[in-house]
């Protein structure tokens, strides 16, 4: 079930879906006493299927194998990784829930507003976790609204700047470096820019999905912008933002510079034909590039005064809790292991998803994925700039469908940006207040 187009994933089941099935709810009450050597079975909802299903189930059969107490009920938990929010939902209403379930990170707040995950801040703080090596935006994501913990990491991933080399010795241009500016990138994708040969310098989404509007936080973030303020409405109609937008309209109508892919996937396409010199994107990419032959080179995003963030969008491991304390202590200690380097190794990496630690960078067996598929270790590195996290409020999907629509307008020349985020704000504060 990995998505093998991105990873960003949301939903419009809302939180009060979650929490009014706990009116359903009734249980018994499992051992109130550690014992770590008492019997115990987990269940373990992994999202996967195939190959990444078959390497957990063998990494579930070393831990049982290491405990031989601890016996592991694992199974993908639903037919895809969407289906499992609503499977989750169903199951707290019969009180029959996994003690650890796959999760895209825009789901967090809803499930920790269920009630039934599990707070792990005490345990994580051991130093013997590593809890600071994994990036402050997958950090964010499993504390979603920065007081309990509920789970830990699963899978990162960023946006970085994906550059064709054929597009780029045709212009004439140098390629980028890890100090670009967006300004150095606005005059580069000019000069890549052929109408003749409809070539065009960059690529951005217009289709009003979530693929438009993540493309923007890394802009707004960097001039100092935010998207959402403290009291949860929507803060990105800020001058930072209307500055951050216009630079994208600049390039997109004034310049025009800018492929507008209507449909999210023809962009990569292009861009794997020769006709696109850049695009802004994540692992996903780098092996069908590597497939179709593409010569390209991959660097951090351009920055602003320095700032070379970008976005990120971490899945987890949600842990719940099941009225067992043996149970809650062995679901710890299961993914505690798990994303332990060494087991790291042995998923994400060997799956060719980027490491969740930046102590795996170096070792064999990334390098080796390295070799296969080329800037994947850039990517990696990469992870350090993913300070913000997008939020994880329910609301979120009407705010990323307001903000993207706008976006789309703009860069098609219909609207001013200070005009189109306030019309967005306006939208994403009625989504945010359901």
């Amino acid at each position: 079930m990995r998505r093998s187009s991105r990873r960003i994933a949301v939903t419009a089941l809302t939180a009060a879906a979650l929490v009014g099935s706990l009116a359903g709810c009734a249980g018994g009450q499992g051992a109130t006493e550690l014992d770590p050597d008492a019997d115990v079975t987990l269940t373990w909802w992994t999202g996967q299927s195939d190959q990444a299903e078959e390497i957990l189930e063998g990494l579930a059969a070393d831990f049982e194998e290491l405990h031989p107490n601890v016996t592991i009920d694992i199974s993908s938990g639903a037919s895809s990784t969407e289906e499992l929010l609503q499977k989750l939902s169903a199951g707290f209403a019969g009180n029959s829930y996994p003690n650890i379930s796959y999760a895209f990170g825009a789901w967090a707040s809803e499930l920790e507003s269920s009630q039934r995950t599990l707070d792990i801040t005490e345990q994580v703080s051991d130093p013997d976790v590593g809890w600071d090596e994994f990036s402050e935006a997958a950090r964010s994501t499993v504390q979603p609204t920065g007081e309990g913990i509920i789970g830990f990491p699963a899978l990162v991933d960023n946006i970085s700047l994906i550059y064709n080399k054929t597009v780029f010795d045709a212009a004439g241009v140098d390629y980028p470096t890890d100090q670009w500016s967006w300004d150095e990138f606005r005059d580069a994708a000019k000069k890549l820019t052929d109408p003749a040969n409809e070539t065009y310098g960059y690529a951005y989404s217009v289709s009003g999905s979530e693929e438009t509007t993540w493309q923007f936080w890394p802009h707004l973030w960097q001039h100092g912008g935010e998207i959402l303020n403290d009291d949860g409405t929507a803060a990105f109609a800020s001058d930072e933002g209307v500055e951050a937008l216009e630079f994208l309209r600049q390039m997109a109508v004034d310049d025009k510079s800018v492929y507008l892919d209507q449909t999210d996937t023809k962009f990569a396409q292009l861009f794997a034909a020769d006709r696109i010199g850049m695009m802004t994107s994540g692992p996903w990419q780098l092996y069908d590039l590597n497939t179709a032959g593409t010569e390209y080179g991959v660097t951090t995003l351009p920055g602003t005064d320095g700032d070379h963030q970008t976005v990120s969008g971490p899945d987890i491991w949600a842990l719940f809790d099941t009225q067992d304390v043996n149970e809650n202590h062995w679901s710890f200690e299961l993914m505690k292991w798990l994303t332990a380097p060494e087991q790291d190794l042995r998923w994400n990496v060997a799956y060719g998803n980027l490491p969740l630690r930046a102590s795996e960078i170096e070792t064999p067996e990334f390098q080796a994925q390295v070799e296969a598929l080329p800037g994947l270790d850039v990517m990696a590195e990469n992870n350090a700039n993913a300070v913000n996290a997008r939020p994880t409020v329910a609301g979120y999907v009407g705010l990323s469908e307001a903000i993207g629509s706008q976006i789309s307008q703009v860069l098609q020349g219909q609207g001013t940006a200070d005009e189109a985020l306030k019309a967005a704000a306006e939208k994403a504060n009625q989504a945010l207040a359901d």
